[in-house]
């Protein structure tokens, strides 16, 4: 079984194309989706010890926990001590059910992969990316989102161009959604025909 790790800097549309190989049928695990779980279960008590006031209705308040980062960015480090072994082991029991089950292929959507060393834990690198004017219109559309935020997020990822260059394959999104559609089936037939990395960009 090949495990594909798909990863891309905020904004870069790297959810949209997780849900492409999804409906390509290659099953996906979102490392987002998993922390959303996690802030309402395992991670609920240790989350509230280390940031006081962050749990509201039976959950981590995001916001509050943003803001109370934002204030203090040196904990970032502890938030991550709490999540990632948490991440990690779900993401363990994703890869072993879907081998046990015969799939051919499984994709980690992992967006700080590279950050946390998460390279050694799968078999390929797929890096989702578009033009950077692109990125920074995205992001800012969001609800909330201002240059602050954005700059203190992209402080904390490695820079584009670095992932490019340490990608297997690249997925431009910056297209349109139909070109990165037909660029994830190419991924998945090159997966599929025995390739492992392609030194042309996307």
């Amino acid at each position: 079984m090949i495990v594909v790790g798909l990863t891309g800097s905020i904004g870069m549309g790297k959810s949209t194309t997780a849900r492409m190989f999804a409906e390509a049928g290659v099953p996906v695990n979102d490392a987002d989706a998993v922390v959303h779980d996690l802030y309402r279960s395992e991670a609920l008590a240790p989350i509230g010890d280390a940031f006081p006031g962050s749990i509201r209705n039976g959950m981590v308040d995001r916001q509050e926990l943003a803001r109370q980062l934002a204030e203090n960015p040196a904990k970032f480090r502890r938030l991550e001590a709490i999540v990632h072994p948490l991440v990690r082991r779900r993401e363990g029991e994703f890869v072993e059910a879907n081998r046990v089950a015969g799939a051919e292929m499984v994709v980690l959507d992992i967006p700080l992969l590279f950050e946390v060393g998460g390279e050694d834990r799968v078999d390929v690198v797929v890096v989702v990316t578009c033009d950077p004017q692109i990125q920074r219109a995205r992001v800012l559309a969001r609800p909330g989102m201002t240059e602050e935020k954005l700059n203190m997020i992209l402080s904390r990822q490695i820079p584009d161009q670095e992932k490019r260059r340490r990608a297997d394959f690249l997925i431009d999104t910056g297209r349109g959604l139909e070109a990165a559609r037909q660029r994830v089936d190419e991924v998945i037939a090159a997966l599929r025909s025995g390739k492992r990395s392609e030194t042309a960009s996307a």
